[in-house]
């Protein structure tokens, strides 16, 4: 079973709802810890009253407003909240990636703890494949992607929409596809964004959390503590992978160590790709699939980086009884040279295996 529709925000304002042909209506009501759309109750009620099924998405990270994953989740939380058990709730995630999985997953985590509603995360297909979604998709958050054949416009809805047919990244499954934003239908003399739903009526309302009376908020699982012996790198790789939940759950399960790990996460995200390359050749970040993790949306840049794709560096791996001197003799540079590429506070102190810019 499938169903077809739309999504809106304020560039449709006044859309006559009675009038253009959908199953479905996806309304943005929010973006960042301030935008509401002007126009999104009346559109919300237009469409409920039409026996349309209907959603509710809220714009990350909001130029102008921005804040903290659970400030933003707080807001729209505030403000649908007379449509929760009613509509769909979704996080349209598409400004700022680099801040990686992690913010998105304490978002959608903070939406479930206050309305026992679990959101979509609506994102491109990109985006789905770039970056880690493991741990959304095994928290059972489902996925509204974006994937267009073309920018020409779309006349009438399509049975079988395109995709590059490349998957989903972690995601095993489509719950909405948006395969268009210059889509026509009547009753409306604009573009309007093309969607089809992989799903029926029954099951829009079950991830709604529609039931006839108002849904206990769940209590999340306990919380294992971090062994006081855990470095913090590893308690950090274990939050991006949202073992330690979010907000104040994530503060008293880390307790003591909340900041240093926090701060850790926080200096990764605004941490420039030069500064997190001499970190990672300072060994700051490990190696492998721990790299991969802390890193998320950063990781491929800095490999990139360290193996010299597009920037002509050079790159040596040190092996035993290799000085800095001898190194730069070999090439032609100077130890200092080395040092201030690497961030080397002491020439003497390098180790088998340790992979220097070298040029």
């Amino acid at each position: 079973m499938s169903m077809n529709g739309i999504d809106i925000s304020s560039w449709q304002k006044g859309i006559n709802l009675n009038a253009v042909p959908c199953d479905f209506v996806i309304v943005k009501a929010t973006g960042g810890t301030g935008y509401i759309n002007p126009d999104y109750n009346r559109a919300m009620n237009q469409a409920i009253s039409a026996g349309k099924k209907v959603g509710v998405y809220h714009y990350a990270r909001e130029k102008g407003c921005k804040g903290s994953a659970a400030a933003e989740a707080d807001f729209f939380v505030k403000t649908v909240q007379s449509y929760i058990g009613k509509a769909i709730l979704v996080l349209d995630w598409e400004e700022e990636l680099p801040l990686g999985v992690a913010w998105a997953k304490e978002f959608l985590d903070r939406v479930y703890q206050k309305t026992g509603v679990k959101a979509f995360l609506y994102t491109s297909a990109s985006v789905t494949r770039e970056y880690d979604w493991t741990s959304v998709a095994q928290a059972g958050y489902q996925l509204w992607m974006a994937q267009y054949p073309n920018a020409k416009p779309q006349n009438g809805y399509r049975d079988k929409p395109w995709t590059d047919g490349k998957g989903y990244g972690a995601f095993k499954s489509l719950a909405i596809h948006q395969y268009s934003g210059t889509g026509r239908l009547p009753g409306y003399n604009g573009n309007l964004d093309m969607n089809k739903a992989y799903m029926d009526a029954a099951a829009w309302d079950k991830y709604a959390g529609v039931t006839g009376e108002q849904k206990p908020t769940p209590t999340p699982a306990p919380t294992p503590s971090p062994a006081p012996s855990a470095t913090t790198l590893d308690l950090a790789a274990a939050v991006m992978q949202g073992k330690y939940g979010a907000g104040q759950d994530r503060k008293n399960a880390l307790g003591t160590r909340y900041q240093e790990v926090q701060g850790f996460i926080n200096h990764i995200a605004s941490a420039s790709t030069d500064t997190l390359v001499k970190e990672v050749m300072q060994g700051k970040y490990g190696n492998g699939k721990t790299r991969e993790i802390v890193l998320g949306g950063k990781y491929k840049a800095v490999q990139d980086k360290i193996n010299g794709k597009g920037n002509g560096a050079v790159y040596y791996t040190v092996r035993s009884g290799d000085t800095l001197s001898g190194i730069a003799t070999k090439y032609g540079t100077t130890y200092q040279k080395i040092a201030q590429l690497n961030g080397i506070a002491n020439p003497n102190k390098i180790y088998v295996g340790q992979k220097l810019r070298v040029k």
